[in-house]
């Protein structure tokens, strides 16, 4: 068994190539892509790097549309000097500010996924990946190294563990800080209440916010969102991703087909190399 400095120079190793793959914050295509090849990688038993592809990539879009409305929405202000550059980039440190999440999720969702892959059964893992997330991630990689797909019960149980604990250790804490810092309160009101439609959600079906920045109204809209994808079913959800218009880095596609493989797959392996 290795040694704790071990496991946590495994654990950082993990990290540092899932941030290379994550890109900068304005790479959101990129980070679909990661996202996607780790469902692919887990012989499509995590859900949550699926359902986190297409909130990436339905992110991109409505970064660009509050851009162009916050430029409008400002246009009163060029009477008093110096408030409409204040505001514009007031938003665009908010969106920055969620494009770090989103950035920061795909890293810990990566090293996660791979850390656990190589060191879930040690006693000291739960120090580096939460606990609840290690057993979902345990049911994944048993499936996967068995070529075998969970149940849906199980692929709710897995993503439910793995989505409250981002909500809590990232996302939770980085929402609520970009919402006090914003201070245009139009904006900031229009920006915390979202109406977000996936592309494999049916006509007329979208996830409805309140405030963004309650952890009660995220996690009952990201179970609707799972729900929505077992509903539909996860093939249609897989092939929806083509609806957004951009093209995802398909190198690894074949990577479902080493799925007992516990180490990143070779193209992905060759593409942290490359940026190293």
């Amino acid at each position: 068994m290795i040694s704790l400095d071990s496991l946590r120079q495994a654990y950082q190793d993990r990290e540092r190539e899932g941030t290379v793959l994550a890109g900068t914050i304005l790479e959101l295509n990129r980070r679909a892509s990661v996202y996607y090849h780790l469902y692919l990688d887990s012989n499509r038993n995590h859900v949550f790097p699926l359902i986190a592809a297409h909130g990436a990539l339905w992110a991109g879009g409505y970064f660009k549309f509050g851009m162009k409305l916050g430029a409008f929405l400002s246009l009163p202000s060029l009477l008093i000097p110096k408030l409409r550059p204040k505001r514009l980039q007031q938003l665009q440190q908010f969106s920055n500010a969620f494009r770090e999440v989103n950035r920061r999720v795909c890293v810990d969702t990566y090293a996660s996924f791979h850390f656990s892959a190589l060191h879930g059964d040690h006693p000291e893992s739960h120090q580096f990946v939460p606990a609840p997330m290690l057993e979902g991630l345990g049911r994944v990689h048993y499936a996967r190294r068995h070529r075998q797909r969970l149940s849906r019960e199980d692929r709710q149980h897995v993503f439910e563990a793995f989505f409250r604990s981002e909500q809590t250790t990232i996302v939770g804490p980085s929402v609520l800080r970009a919402a006090e810092d914003f201070r245009w309160p139009l904006l900031r009101f229009l920006a915390l209440r979202p109406c977000i439609h996936f592309s494999y959600f049916p006509k007329a079906t979208y996830l409805w916010f309140r405030n963004f920045s309650h952890e009660t109204e995220r996690v009952r809209n990201g179970l609707k969102a799972l729900a929505i994808a077992e509903n539909v079913g996860l093939d249609t959800v897989e092939r929806s991703l083509q609806k957004y218009n951009v093209t995802l880095d398909r190198r690894f596609e074949e990577s479902q087909t080493r799925a007992t493989d516990d180490c990143p797959s070779p193209d992905l392996q060759g593409s942290i190399t490359a940026h190293l």
